[in-house]
């Protein structure tokens, strides 16, 4: 394995060779080389001053160096150059992000980059973000050390980026304590508790959206999956997030909720997640998990997780005031099918649209909403309710969204109790939900209007403190509607990880390992053209990763699963520093992935 250590003095003159044969690699003449030899020359009084690292390999080989300049806040990536024949073996993606942690610890929360162009399409895959030039530019880059502003005024043709490095955030920090984390994926487990017949009785999606163990915490050392999953999928998501050594246990329980017994009943395995000191981390919280951590288990922590309890929760909040931005649905439980259809025929004949809800769902399973029109195209409210999941109803007053059609409707908060009882803010996300169903979210800076995030955050934390109070102690989120008026509708509170969860969990990762201000988008389902066998998906994910790459973006493959039904799906997280990357990156994917069924489609041309 590569590793990275502090130069020496007595290496100087080596790596200023290394430094030369770096730069000769790209094609430049004897004389431009010769311009740049003695900028370009290290000294061995400048090494330490310098901040000079290495890559060497097992055989002490050294294959690439590094040098962070300046004082913080502001430094310079003065120099990153790589042997020649290790280019392209990772090496100075090492480098890069050595540097980047460095930056961090000594406060650095600027990082300027003069890149030769050739080495452009790097720094912009790695995160770094092209910056203008001219005065202002000019002036910064007066700040930082002077061998590179030298090297600058020399080549004339260098690209200018740069980088905010950022420590992991403090949220993510109390999550998990700051370090690795084992990650249990018991979605299935989880929903089972709620003998809603809205749920999947097989459970079949649960165990796709298990993958999203990947991402319960910014950096697993283990994952507990039911299914078994493609071997290459973990090996590009580790590379996509930087991690190492993650172990993977999968196929543990194919069908049925039972993983965390699964996992019980292997004595060994069970010892080997409990026994090595870093925390278990599950979608949420079940007594199995309970019986596995040791962790007493009180099944009334999760009563908020039933849609009327919810609604009851939002209406003490807002009965204390302090909320003018936030507003309630007015819901009645209907004892029975007869009192629902009573109700939706009242609202209907009003000319009212209606909302109803299982007492349990996810994803959008176990909602409806219904219009007046619906209502006298079925023959009325109870041909409506015989097409509905059996069980109890919640008849909840529709909220008209904002007439604009492209404005925020769907926005959630996110957050978790620690176990001392302390409400930690994640923050706000903007969903996508279409005909009630979600579909994904995107987090980062500017995702939510500016407008909603002050009073989605405020209730958010209000619901965190009461729910603290009640005994729950995990993750949890708060759903929103906006209004035709600019208000903001709360509908349902999720005592568990999400999809949005899962989008903070990679932001808090890219921001740390490329830098700060990272938006992430989790999008459920990308239809694909065809199903592929293991080797061609891995392929197929591959591509896009070096295709967002080149825009500055990172595609993550999130659920492989979904790639192996008869309808196949992915779903997916794709991150940038702009919405236009993002949106950009997302076009990309979802185009590639449709387009693998063309293959199959193409005309054949018969032998003359």
């Amino acid at each position: 394995m590569v590793k990275v250590r502090a130069a020496r003095a007595a290496e100087a003159e080596a790596l200023t060779g290394l430094v030369m044969r770096s730069k000769a690699h790209w094609g430049y003449d004897a004389g431009f080389l010769a311009a740049c030899a003695a900028e370009l020359r290290i000294r061995p009084d400048e090494v330490t001053a310098r901040r000079i690292v290495v890559a060497e390999d097992p055989q002490g080989t050294v294959l690439g160096l590094a040098s962070l300049e300046g004082a913080a806040p502001l430094a310079t990536l003065g120099l990153l150059f790589v042997e020649p024949s290790a280019i392209g073996q990772g090496v100075g993606r090492l480098l890069y992000r050595d540097v980047l942690r460095r930056a961090v610890e000594q406060g650095v929360r600027r990082l300027v980059i003069d890149s030769d162009p050739h080495a452009a399409g790097f720094y912009r895959a790695m995160g770094a973000v092209a910056a203008p030039t001219g005065p202002t530019a000019a002036a910064a880059a007066a700040d930082t050390a002077d061998a590179a502003d030298a090297a600058a005024d020399l080549s004339g043709h260098l690209v200018r980026f740069e980088a905010a490095p950022a420590p992991l955030a403090d949220w993510a920090r109390a999550w998990t304590g700051g370090g690795r984390a084992v990650h249990v994926g018991n979605v299935a487990e989880f929903n089972a508790q709620f003998g809603d017949s809205s749920l999947d009785r097989e459970q079949a999606a649960a165990h796709h959206y298990s993958c999203l163990a990947a991402f319960y915490s910014p950096c697993p050392s283990a994952l507990v999956l039911p299914r078994a999953v493609p071997a290459g999928w973990i090996d590009l998501v580790c590379r996509q997030l930087g991690w190492t050594g993650v172990e993977v246990y999968d196929g543990l329980v194919e069908r049925g909720p039972g993983l965390v017994d699964a996992v019980r009943a292997r004595s060994a395995l069970a010892a080997r997640l409990t026994g090595a000191g870093e925390p278990l981390v599950p979608w949420g919280l079940t007594r199995p998990f309970g019986l596995l951590t040791g962790r007493p288990w009180r099944p009334g922590e999760l009563r908020h997780e039933s849609k009327a309890a919810a609604h009851g929760l939002f209406e003490r909040i807002l009965a204390e005031g302090g909320h003018p931005g936030i507003v309630l649905p007015t819901q009645v439980r209907a004892a029975t099918r007869w009192a629902a259809a009573r109700l939706l025929a009242a609202r209907a004949r009003a000319g009212q649209s209606t909302v109803l809800k299982s007492e349990h769902g996810v994803g959008g399973s176990g909602t409806t909403v219904v219009t007046a029109g619906q209502v006298r195209a079925a023959g009325g409210a109870r041909a409506v309710l015989r097409r509905l999941p059996r069980g109890p109803l919640l008849v909840e007053e529709f909220v008209e969204g904002p007439p604009d059609p492209g404005a925020a409707r769907d926005l959630t908060y996110d957050g978790f109790v620690d176990a001392a009882g302390e409400v930690h803010e994640v923050g706000a996300a903007l969903m996508d939900v279409t005909a009630g169903a979600y579909r994904g979210a995107t987090v980062g800076p500017g995702a939510v209007p500016e407008w909603a995030e002050k009073p989605i955050l405020a209730f958010g934390a209000a619901v965190g403190r009461e729910l603290a109070a009640s005994g729950y102690r995990g993750w949890f989120d708060v759903d929103f509607v906006a209004d035709a008026a600019g208000r903001l509708a709360p509908t349902e509170t999720n005592l568990r990880l999400t999809g949005p969860s899962i989008a903070f969990m990679v932001a808090a990762r890219l921001d740390a390992l490329r830098g700060a201000g990272h938006l992430v988008r989790i999008a459920d389902r990308v239809e694909l053209g065809a199903r592929l066998p293991e080797a061609q998906l891995d392929e197929l994910c591959a591509d896009l990763a070096r295709a967002c790459a080149d825009l500055g973006a990172v595609f993550v493959p999130a659920i492989p699963t979904g790639a192996f039904d008869p309808a196949p799906w992915l779903g997916v997280l794709v991150a940038a520093h702009s919405l236009e990357a993002l949106d950009a990156a997302e076009a990309l994917v979802r185009s590639g992935a449709a387009a693998v069924g063309a293959m199959f489609d193409a005309p054949t041309t018969a032998a003359p």
